[in-house]
């Protein structure tokens, strides 16, 4: 039966836990200047001093959101635990961390600098995860799969796959009914929406060095590998996200054509949508998140 609990330092320390948990967790962010709260998945036989470390993914939540979403709304817990004893994902450690931002460095907070500065290195210490590329993913909802993609483009060294449902990654600027137009991470002094910010911030911004990082020179060489992304959204999105999704793909199909799906679902900007589509994008994330190939001689 899975356990609801808060995690104690004992219980961290622990080589093994006998059954999957979700536990709430905190610690002090520098960059933040308070605590940073998440949620963390562990799977069944996790096993704190395994010689060979958990993949990890980092799922965000959406606007005013929190660190709890994926848990109690989300059904996080059951699909990992249906999908690992399935075989279609090995056991993994999923984060889901808490931002009162876009996941931006935006006006009301550094959750940018957060996320890599203070929550990785966290996650990396704490818990027995890789840190290497091939072992992360990320992944998340609404302005989570804003800031997923805006990550994975911005730092396509440190994710092998990532997952934007339904991603807030509108262009040129949010519907009038978006709620980014009313969150203090892009309102300016007099309370107004930023539209500049907001063009400095999203994922347009980033894909001239993406672009560029990841397409192979002439030679056959390149500075690092593409992120392959999936990209999901419901028929009747109040947000219009399925054009903006689609708009994405087209986008992302320029740079890596064979490395973007995009899944379109009944319904609209809502929980019904993410939980249909999660197992899909998980699935999708698994066939690129891998511990090294082990060599063998021949």
């Amino acid at each position: 039966m899975k356990r609801m609990a808060s995690l104690i330092g004992g219980l961290l320390l622990s080589s093994h836990v006998l059954a999957s948990d979700v536990f709430y967790q905190q610690f002090f962010s520098p960059t933040l200047r308070h605590h940073y709260p998440y949620s963390v998945y562990l799977p069944d036989g996790y096993d704190a001093d395994a010689s060979t470390p958990y993949p990890v993914v980092y799922l965000l939540h959406g606007s005013f959101g929190n660190e709890r979403d994926w848990v109690s709304r989300g059904n996080l817990p059951q699909v990992a635990d249906r999908l690992i004893a399935a075989g279609h994902l090995p056991p993994t450690v999923f984060v889901m961390p808490g931002s009162r931002s876009w996941w931006v460095d935006g006006y009301n907070e550094p959750a940018r600098s957060a996320f890599f500065d203070d929550l990785l290195p966290h996650i990396e210490s704490a818990y027995n995860v890789g840190s290497e590329r091939q072992l992360r993913g990320v992944a998340g909802l609404s302005a989570g799969g804003y800031g997923a993609l805006n990550f994975a483009l911005e730092r396509p060294d440190m994710f092998a796959a990532a997952a934007a449902l339904s991603p807030a990654s509108y262009v040129p600027e949010p519907p009038a009914n978006s709620s980014a137009r009313r969150h203090p991470a892009f309102l300016n002094e007099q309370g107004e929406f930023d539209r500049e910010r907001w063009k400095a911030l999203n994922y347009t911004a980033h894909l001239e060095d993406y672009r560029l990082n990841v397409t192979p020179r002439p030679t056959g060489t390149r500075e690092m590998y593409p992120v392959p992304l999936y990209i999901s959204a419901g028929r009747s999105d109040v947000y219009d996200a399925e054009f903006h999704a689609r708009l994405l793909r087209q986008t992302m199909e320029k740079i890596q054509p064979s490395d973007v799906r995009l899944d379109l679902y009944p319904g609209g900007h809502t929980w019904r949508v993410w939980r249909a589509s999660l197992p899909a994008a998980l699935n999708f994330m698994f066939q690129h998140i891998e511990p090294p190939a082990t060599s063998s001689s021949e």
